[in-house]
């Protein structure tokens, strides 16, 4: 499926912003601890998700373009 990469990388850029914000909620709180869970579950999945979007990017590219 060609735009399963694509798919991914969005699906992962979507955890990563719920858990910046579960972070700043924490944060707020003072339970630093959890923010900091939070914190590095955002950046897991941020790491993903710009893997994803590399794949993607490269599928792109070697696709074929259609004719027009």
């Amino acid at each position: 499926m060609p735009n399963n990469s694509h798919q991914r990388a969005a699906e992962f850029h979507d955890l990563a912003s719920h858990a910046h914000r579960a972070a700043a909620v924490h944060h707020g709180k003072e339970d630093h601890q959890t923010a900091h869970e939070h914190s590095k579950a955002a950046l897991e999945y941020s790491n993903k998700a710009h893997q994803h979007s590399e794949q993607a990017v490269k599928k792109s590219a070697n696709q074929p373009r259609a004719k027009t």
